[in-house]
């Protein structure tokens, strides 16, 4: 489980295919201080499995189903990824609940800039749109934001200073793309309304 606060901007650093499949080396000198093998790490909000580690990198396996239903295929060398290691019990949950198993992919619409912050609206597909609300919560490439406006088919985030600075949404331009996960707490109330809401019990 993470929290959506990015913790480091690292950088990918090479891709291999291997297939359908392929296998990702992601610089990021902070996350792997305390790494080890089988550890989960966050990259632009997928959960990826440490299988190999440096002092400043790491490996993981990207398997077929991430590669379909992320941004990662797109990336080149040396592009800024946004990092958090997995939360810890007992740490404060500064963002909310996120992890790791994004929903699918986003384009931005719109980049609209304020005096001192930055208004990004993102494209919303039927699918995901029931799951989005205004001032609910959504993960963008990993990063916990509150929805400042939503409509049938779009999103909006009001990014402050801070997140420009320290995380990849500060470089993006209409056009871009970007991982998207929704609320859990959300899809497993859609869940329940699609098959109806029971106490659990079943009738003998």
């Amino acid at each position: 489980m993470f929290t959506g606060l990015i913790e480091e901007l690292g950088a990918m650093v090479r891709w291999e295919p291997r297939g359908d499949a392929g296998r990702l080396t992601v610089r990021g000198p902070l996350v792997v201080s305390d790494a080890a093998h089988g550890d989960s790490i966050s990259v632009n909000g997928v959960c990826l499995t440490v299988v190999e580690q440096g002092d400043d990198w790491f490996t993981a396996d990207v398997m077929g189903q991430t590669l379909a239903m992320s941004t990662i295929g797109t990336w080149v060398e040396g592009e800024p990824v946004n990092l958090e290691r997995a939360a810890s019990v007992g740490d404060r949950l500064g963002g909310h609940i996120v992890q790791g198993h994004i929903d699918g992919t986003t384009t931005v619409l719109e980049v609209r800039q304020q005096d001192a912050w930055r208004v990004l609206r993102f494209s919303l597909d039927a699918v995901h749109a029931p799951l989005v609300v205004d001032k609910g919560s959504i993960a963008v490439d990993g990063v916990s934001l509150t929805v400042s406006a939503a409509g049938d088919d779009w999103f909006e985030v009001s990014l402050i200073p801070e997140t420009l600075a320290v995380t990849t949404l500060g470089r993006k331009q209409v056009g871009d793309t970007a991982n998207i996960e929704t609320d859990i707490l959300a899809r497993h109330v859609a869940r329940l309304v699609r098959f109806g809401a029971t106490d659990g019990r079943t009738e003998s």
